[in-house]
């Protein structure tokens, strides 16, 4: 059997890289970034659901004057979505055989950290396409295909039935362009998805898209229009404006957004909603496999994506017909 020593380091190692595993996780990736910036990654300490309070409706405004009465009949004003806690885990494994081979200190330690950083990869590109999810995997998160949909008057979203009349507050804007967008027909379709998603104050504040719409978009611009985001470049992601807005290329290698879709999304009202005890964290103890001589541990998360207003989200699809 390997030295059971080096398990101790193994822990010790693991549970030291975990410890910024989560902030990796949000870096590698433009909308999670951009959460994490706004204080939209909020933990959650337990319960079976994440509720996401909902105020869809207004109370009245009565004009008077003298002794008018002035009634009032009570209205429901608030509601709740509810999503699922999901779970998902990365093992990190160690034979004794790879430990007997590179014994030493340095040598052990070294094989330790290549492992980890694989499961850190790991856990950063899963996550990073998992909020892109449709919902149709039970048990993983539900992504922007699933809070931003294509068809937003189908389907139930933390427990809401959107396709129940009196639920069109719960409903996302999509259009479809007429025609295969060109450079010289996105812009006018990106300032009526964007128009139609402001409501006073509130606008869209980042705009992602694949390779496609952002190219199209980027070749529609004049050298003068080309401007960028300071923070999101040194953030190390590739963006342009508009309307004030980040718009954003979640494309190439390690891109997941979905081809001919830009999300027009509002981040003040998106949140990843991580368990506090279970945020990229080691899960249980000593685990030595039964019947072999190896170590494992197992990097977990919980939560799920949830959002508390869709009438404000939007997606432009670029019709390929």
């Amino acid at each position: 059997m390997a030295n059971a020593n080096y398990n101790d380091v193994f822990t010790m190692t693991l549970e030291g890289r975990t410890a910024d595993l989560a902030d990796n996780v949000s870096k590698n990736n433009a909308l999670l970034n951009r959460l994490q910036e706004k204080e939209k990654i909020r933990p959650i300490s337990g319960g079976s659901k994440i509720l996401e309070e909902l105020e869809y409706g207004e109370g009245d405004l009565v004009w008077y004057n003298g002794y008018d009465t002035i009634d009032y009949t009570p209205k429901q004003l608030f509601t709740a979505a509810e999503f699922d806690l999901k779970l998902c885990a990365v093992p990190v494994a160690i034979s004794g055989e790879d430990l007997l081979k590179n014994s030493g200190p340095e040598r052990v330690l070294d094989l330790f950290e290549k492992r980890i950083d694989n499961a850190v990869k790991t856990m950063s590109n899963q996550m990073a396409k998992a909020i892109y999810n449709d919902g149709s995997q039970a048990k993983e998160i539900g992504g922007l295909r699933f809070l931003v949909a294509d068809s937003p008057a189908t389907g139930t979203v933390g427990g809401i039935n959107r396709a129940t009349g009196g639920n069109e507050f719960w409903r996302n804007k999509a259009s479809t362009s007429a025609e295969a967008l060109t450079k010289d027909t996105i812009g006018k379709e990106m300032h009526k998805m964007y128009n139609s998603l402001c409501r006073g104050a509130d606008k869209p504040d980042l705009i992602v898209a694949g390779d496609d719409l952002y190219s199209l978009y980027e070749d529609s611009l004049t050298a003068l229009q080309r401007y960028t985001d300071p923070k999101a470049a040194d953030a190390g992601f590739q963006t342009l404006r508009f309307k004030g807005s980040d718009v954003v290329c979640d494309g190439g290698q390690g891109g997941f957004c979905p081809e001919n879709h830009m999300y027009f999304l509002n981040t003040d009202y998106i949140y990843l909603r991580p368990h506090r005890d279970r945020n990229m964290k080691v899960i249980g103890g000593e685990r030595m496999a039964v019947n072999q001589d190896a170590f494992y541990k197992i990097i977990g998360w919980a939560g799920n994506m949830t959002m508390s207003n869709a009438s404000l989200q939007g997606v432009l699809i670029n019709n390929q017909a």
